[in-house]
């Protein structure tokens, strides 16, 4: 029996659908790859590129948060996204509902990130690889 995942996907549960929706749906630029509505909720799958999953342990969240924002404020889970111009992503994510908690910043592992706060309170960090 083959058991290799053939998809990762990161599920977010919001009181505000709309507002989430909008807000991820421009921040990817990407389609939705299904969408259903009935008297039992809404969902919506967004295509995000490639998937991978991070495992960090305590002592280097708190590095990355430092890094990131200045202090740990990270929870067991943030959404980390690669995109083409980091800069570019934190102006729209702002333009869409997120809040800018550190603007693009040189990291050691020579990328350049800046963290938002999703409109459904997610730490997200949006970076470019150099």
């Amino acid at each position: 029996m083959d058991n290799t995942v053939h998809e990762l996907r990161l599920v977010i549960t919001t009181r505000d659908y709309e507002r989430s929706k909008a807000f991820y749906q421009a921040l990817l630029g990407t389609r939705a790859l299904g969408a259903w509505e009935s008297s039992e909720g809404r969902v919506i799958i967004l295509e995000a590129g490639r998937a991978t999953l991070e495992i960090v342990d305590e002592n280097h969240a708190e590095r990355i948060d430092e890094i990131e924002v200045g202090r740990r404020v990270s929870g067991n889970l943030r959404l980390a996204l690669g995109l083409p111009d980091s800069g570019a992503a934190a102006a729209l994510a702002q333009q869409v509902g997120g809040v800018l908690t550190n603007p693009v910043t040189q990291t050691p592992w020579n990328s350049l990130n800046a963290r938002v706060l999703s409109p459904d309170g997610l730490q997200v960090t949006l970076f470019t690889d150099q």
